[in-house]
């Protein structure tokens, strides 16, 4: 199965074509074309070559997770982030409680955020769909409401971890919820000014990642008003 995204660069289209597993084979690496190496549209000669990663070695695959969120602005002007987890096997497999077919997921959650504009959680509900033991994996859900009232942006995953770690809660959900303040993020990204904070403060994201450390060269080229490092005069 190959998927297509199309992407802009110097003002051309490329399309770009990406194998989402290997022709020959859904489990062997194929020798002819790296798993993750693109095909670039011959009208699209200038693109840059991508960066993917080094070809593997020989290998069967035995196990895929896919994770995904999705960030939603509501009618009421809250944001709702949803997140769904599958971890599936490329083989029947063994559980406790007997043979599970490759068709069935070991794991299938959902859960559904919902946030306001200074990232408080206002409401949460977490639901297991597939899991390892049923009737007892699906009863956790609801007590992940002890979380409403946290913040994303403000010891949220310390929060995961003294309401819902360990035996007070699942593992993989838990988990799914920990990456939910960067989504919200990227979902806050799109619909407000990321160079401007509203309430005169230092924006959100800069000193999050190296890259935007207030002394990298990316702050200053785009946050000039917080850039703390030395200019090429002083420098000089």
């Amino acid at each position: 199965m190959l998927r297509c995204t199309a992407q802009h660069f110097a003002g051309q289209r490329a399309r770009i074509i990406l194998p989402t597993q290997s022709i020959a084979s859904p489990n062997k690496a194929h020798t002819g074309l790296h798993l993750f190496q693109p095909v670039i549209d011959r009208r699209c000669a200038s693109l840059k070559t991508l960066m993917p990663l080094s070809p593997p070695a020989a290998r069967e695959r035995l196990h895929l997770r896919r994770v995904s969120y999705e960030g939603f602005r509501r009618d009421d002007g809250l944001i709702d982030i949803e997140a769904h987890i599958t971890d599936t096997k490329d083989r029947d497999y063994k559980l406790a409680m007997g043979t599970r077919s490759k068709d069935i997921p070991v794991h299938q959650m959902w859960a559904r955020v919902t946030i306001d504009r200074s990232f408080a959680v206002i409401d949460i509900e977490a639901v297991t769909d597939d899991m390892p033991y049923p009737g007892q994996c699906d009863r956790i859900g609801p007590e992940y409401k002890k979380l409403i009232g946290a913040n994303l942006l403000k010891g949220f995953r310390k929060s995961i971890a003294e309401h819902m770690g360990g035996i007070k809660g699942c593992t993989h959900l838990s988990e799914l919820l920990g990456y939910l303040p960067t989504a919200a993020v990227q979902t806050f990204a799109g619909i407000r000014n990321e160079t401007e904070s509203h309430d005169g403060k230092k924006p959100f994201q800069l000193d999050s990642c190296h890259a935007l450390a207030t002394t990298s060269e990316t702050v200053r080229v785009y946050y000039p008003k917080w850039y703390v490092g030395e200019t090429a005069d002083a420098a000089t």
